[in-house]
């Protein structure tokens, strides 16, 4: 396997808590899918969750070289949080299509969040 990708990001958890008492539903639905609204309403302090994912969504972007927009929007990548508590990288749409286009065989992703900031960084193989 062949690395084909790497990306990092870091987001200030103020500006995702500012996002959420700003716009609410609209930003998170805009930016997160179902499951990712859910595990981090679960939490005491979701914003620090959103942050992480929020990061790693940039990350993601950064890797495939493509940032957010035509070639990948924010609902086409979804952080999953498996049993063990290990994140896993889930594409949709137009994110997996252009994963299968380049070979993609997996995506690594680690998070970390502070009460300052969140942070995830991605490599991908294919």
């Amino acid at each position: 396997m062949n690395l084909l990708g790497i990306g990092m990001d870091i987001v200030e958890t103020k500006r995702i808590a500012d996002s959420l008492e700003r716009f609410g539903d609209r930003f998170l639905h805009r930016v997160f899918l179902d499951a990712e609204v859910a595990y981090a309403k679960s939490m005491k302090f979701p914003h620090l969750h959103l942050a992480a994912r929020f990061a790693a969504k940039e990350a993601i972007s950064k890797a495939f070289g493509t940032g957010i927009g035509h070639e990948m929007g924010w609902r086409d990548l979804e952080i999953i949080r498996e049993p063990s508590g290990q994140p896993r990288v889930q594409l949709h749409g137009k994110a997996a299509a252009l994963a299968q286009t380049r070979g993609v065989q997996q995506i690594h992703v680690s998070l970390s969040h502070t009460a300052d900031y969140g942070a995830a960084s991605v490599a991908i193989l294919g």
